[in-house]
């Protein structure tokens, strides 16, 4: 017998992320039923076709009165473990000061960088659980976490693991990435290739050899990394079998993104000056190119991603709130969803698609979660809405009613 069976429900079993408006489907299954069997989905289709009674077929039933029923949510880039608040630069954008401004001076990445390290293992792990039950309670199931704000061995390994311990402590899946070329260390200060050194020959192999990393990610951007230095790290990566992603292009055309298709990383995200050549390689590489309108709109940007060429050139498009202290101070992945849609002109079906199976994709997870589908993960969410549509429609007001990890009911 199955362990659960839900019926009286409606499916968006797979959101098609074609970007036709006329064509957006879910996938849908209306007046549907859906089995688990040991944390995975083994049957779905419409309820008529059940192949016999349902209390003959489950251990237990669970009625859905109508709602609609998706995939869990995938967060594939955030920035949750952190110390400290950013409030007052906040303040200081408003009044005109630009980002890389207050980066030059010591702000930005780098004010959060002295919090962190200030915090202690237990209590960024509390700060941390915080912000990932918000995702929790907004239907996320599955979180990428990167580290970023140590930029020593010691505090870097110290994010991972705290990292690891939130997949532990809240029914999450939880990818890590190890990002220690997010900005250069204060005590590198003036020496980035050294620092840059020390990265790939004794950060990078102490973080392999405990483990903690499931991909490497670099900042790629005059104020951060160049793309040669970009190069050594991937190159020291693959070294150790790690796969890797880059932020890519979000204030400069540093050619980025094709430095990311060429390495064959998952993602490349942010990508607003992406051209159209490294559109090209990313759609031969299969890279994704994750969005990021919660930066976009928090920092107030005004170049657009190239949407028109990712869907020209068949480019996957993933969603992420990025969740950081400084740029995208973002929760709900709902409200993406509909910053995507509104700033971005995503439709909904591709809004869903990318905080779903390309989402997925962008971890390389997407044989294993993402869909609706026989074989995948039982990670679900139950949504009391008209339809899948509605998930884009409000501006972050839409929470699930009931959320399913490994085909268990939180």
């Amino acid at each position: 017998m199955w362990d659960r069976l839900w019926i009286d429900v409606h499916l968006a079993t797979d959101a098609s992320g074609t970007g036709q408006p006329r064509g957006d489907t879910f996938g849908e299954i209306r007046n549907a039923a859906i089995a688990a069997k040991n944390g995975l989905i083994v049957w779905t289709g419409k309820q008529a076709d059940l192949p016999d009674a349902p209390h003959k077929l489950a251990h237990e039933v669970i009625s859905c009165g109508g709602q609609w029923l998706t995939a869990g949510l995938v967060d594939p880039h955030t920035h949750l473990v952190f110390a400290g608040d950013r409030s007052a630069e906040f303040a200081e954008r408003l009044q005109g000061v630009s980002y890389a401004e207050i980066a030059q001076r010591g702000g930005g990445i780098l004010s959060t960088v002295r919090a962190t390290r200030e915090a202690s293992e237990e209590e960024l792990l509390e700060i941390t659980l915080k912000r990932a039950r918000r995702l929790v309670e907004n239907g996320v199931t599955t979180v990428e976490i990167k580290s970023g704000y140590g930029l020593t061995l010691h505090d870097e390994l110290k994010q991972l693991r705290v990292a690891r311990a939130v997949g532990h402590a809240l029914p999450l899946r939880v990818h890590t990435t190890f990002l220690g070329a997010h900005a250069l260390a204060p005590e590198y200060r003036g020496k980035q290739s050294e620092y840059v050194r020390h990265i790939c020959e004794e950060m990078l192999p102490a973080v392999a050899e405990a483990n903690l990393a499931d991909s490497v990610d670099a900042f790629c951007e005059g104020i951060a990394f160049q793309p040669a230095e970009v190069e050594r790290i991937f190159d020291a990566a693959n070294r150790y079998g790690l796969p890797v992603r880059l932020h890519a292009d979000q204030m400069s055309d540093l050619g980025g993104s094709l430095l990311a298709a060429n390495w064959n990383a998952l993602s490349a995200d942010h990508v607003e000056y992406a051209n159209e050549q490294s559109v090209r390689a990313m759609a031969a590489a299969g890279t994704v190119a994750i969005l990021l309108p919660g930066a976009f709109y928090f920092v107030r940007e005004e170049k657009l991603p190239p949407i028109a060429l990712f869907r020209k050139h068949g480019v996957s498009m993933g969603l992420a709130t990025d969740c950081n202290p400084g740029t995208s101070p973002v929760l709900s992945p709902t409200a993406v969803m509909n910053m995507a849609c509104t700033l971005f002109r995503l439709t909904p079906g591709e809004a869903l698609a990318g905080h779903t199976h390309i989402a997925a994709k962008a971890l390389g997870l997407e044989k294993t979660i993402g869909r609706l589908e026989v074989g995948m993960a039982a990670d679900m969410v139950l949504w009391d809405i008209e339809g899948p549509h509605e998930l884009s429609y409000w501006i972050g007001g839409v929470k699930p009613s009931s959320r399913i990890f490994g085909g268990n009911p939180d």
